[in-house]
């Protein structure tokens, strides 16, 4: 039996079809409640696109704990055994809503567990470094991978002017302009947490952490060339890739593994440890398997369960906090204040993002769509006298502290023995890189310098790749000079 049309408070409507009019040749009339309602709904239908990471996909699973790593935190879903189900969102970095899947870009990695101590929110990519290690650049580095103001194209030179006059993406330019600047699929492309973070174990004893996320189903990468073809034929592959391998049952899977640093070796390590643009070495601090991140169910609404969806870094649980990392400190406030200007004060509310925690005893209150509260003898203030909540220190993550100088300072990162801003870029070109993929390195960055990039800005892209690897600059700069060659003589 078919459904009666209704409107959104479940009126029973007259007609689909035809609006209400004064008869059949006359104006339409205001009191057409449903044709408004339609109408307005519709004028109403998006939200603002995420400023950063517009385009993307995602899906919910799950994480089962293989290994024990409880002597290093107490975080309940990190404990032998534990099964905790997950949301995930994948996406590029720069571009909009219908921006091709398949542009050179970093991926975004976002993780929200739930779990029974409240959502935990791991924000990552698929590389294990960024390419700024100061918050207050990260407006301006946005800006330079978005588009002109004046003719809202995208530019290379901008791009270029930019990386060159912050010589600490050298490290993360590398990977985008390496293979894994493009990844297959979702599927193929590994995720990291990036940032260090702190692990706290129940005799309260410190750690310091990276997320490493390595895909089951390998590592595999898109050619530039074939990249330009997918982008003009089907802009959406990523998404419709990740989408159709769950709904037929290939689920796919990460192994998660973390490094974990003592805290006192934070100081004196070679590189500085909280530095968004380094990563630890593996010899110094090995892999540590934690256990099985699959994703095995599509969300049933894509706008509800994935655009809707609000990741934070400041989500942590207990035995989870934060370190000195200035990048994670910023993205601890952006995050959070970005979703309430996108989808509103009371995003946390929305289906994906609602905790699973047994209690949420909030005090906030009101605002543009609320529709979960307190009973009404639950008094809206702390501290109180009437039986409202209170702060359990004892239950709450301690994340934000650690040993550190009380003096509040505006500097830079204090440079360790071998923290160049070029040494790890070079030594990925040089000791991890094999010869075929040095050289379509070089063909990936000389294609995009090619793109546009002129002096003074080539200059000093020359001068970037030179530092990273000298024999590297000095292809670059051939390939570029024989390009511009070319291009003027023809």
């Amino acid at each position: 039996m078919t459904k009666p049309t209704t409107t959104n408070t479940g009126i029973p409507v007259e007609s689909d079809d035809e609006s209400l009019t004064a008869g059949a040749q006359g104006p339409i009339l205001l009191h057409d409640h449903y044709l408004i309602e339609k109408l307005a709904q519709f004028n109403r239908e998006r939200v603002p696109e995420r400023i950063v990471h517009a385009k993307g996909a995602g899906a919910y699973g799950e994480l089962v704990v293989t290994n024990d790593v409880s002597r290093y935190t107490k975080a309940k879903l990190f404990q032998p055994g534990a099964r905790t189900e997950s949301l995930a969102r994948f996406s590029t970095v720069a571009g909009e809503q219908g921006s091709p899947d398949t542009w050179r870009d970093p991926r975004g990695f976002a993780v929200k567990f739930y779990t029974e101590d409240g959502n935990y929110d791991l924000v990552g990519n698929n590389t294990p470094v960024f390419f700024i290690k100061d918050p207050i650049k990260f407006p301006d580095f946005i800006r330079s991978q978005k588009r002109l103001p004046g003719n809202g194209l995208r530019d290379h030179h901008m791009q270029w002017d930019f990386w060159t006059l912050r010589p600490e993406s050298a490290h993360q330019v590398t990977w985008l302009m390496g293979d894994r600047g493009i990844p297959k699929t979702y599927r193929h492309m590994n995720g990291y947490g990036s940032h260090t973070y702190q692990w706290i174990n129940a005799a309260g004893e410190r750690f310091w952490v990276k997320y490493h996320f390595k895909t089951d189903q390998g590592i595999e990468y898109l050619t530039q060339a074939d990249a330009d073809r997918i982008a003009g034929e089907d802009a959406d592959y990523h998404r419709k890739d990740l989408w159709e391998a769950i709904e037929r049952g290939d689920f796919p899977s990460w192994t998660v593994y973390v490094q974990v640093m003592p805290v006192a070796e934070a100081e004196g390590y070679r590189f500085n440890p909280f530095d968004l643009t380094k990563v630890w070495s593996h010899k110094d601090y090995p892999l540590l398997e934690v256990g099985k991140w699959t994703l095995n169910r599509n969300p049933r609404n894509y706008f509800v369960d994935i655009e809707q969806a609000a990741f934070e870094p400041s989500n942590v649980v207990p035995g989870i906090g934060f370190s000195p990392d200035k990048m994670l400190l910023g993205r601890v406030f952006a995050y959070a204040d970005a979703h309430r200007y996108r989808i509103g004060t009371n995003y946390a509310q929305l289906p994906p993002n609602q905790a699973r925690a047994a209690e949420v005893n909030s005090y906030s209150k009101e605002g543009a769509m609320r529709y979960h509260y307190n009973e009404p003898n639950v008094p809206v203030y702390a501290p109180n006298s009437f039986g409202g909540p209170h702060a359990a220190p004892e239950r709450a993550p301690d994340g934000g502290l650690w040993d550190f100088d009380p003096a509040i300072v505006r500097a830079g990162y204090l440079r360790h023995a071998e923290d160049g801003d070029f040494t790890q870029a070079g030594t990925l070109v040089r000791e991890v890189l094999d010869d075929a993929q040095r050289e379509r390195l070089v063909r990936n960055i000389v294609g995009h310098v090619l793109g546009g990039v002129r002096e003074p800005v080539l200059g000093r892209v020359f001068e970037y790749w030179k530092n990273v690897d000298a024999d590297l600059g000095k292809r670059v700069e051939e390939g570029v000079r024989a390009g511009l060659d070319g291009s003027s003589q023809g």
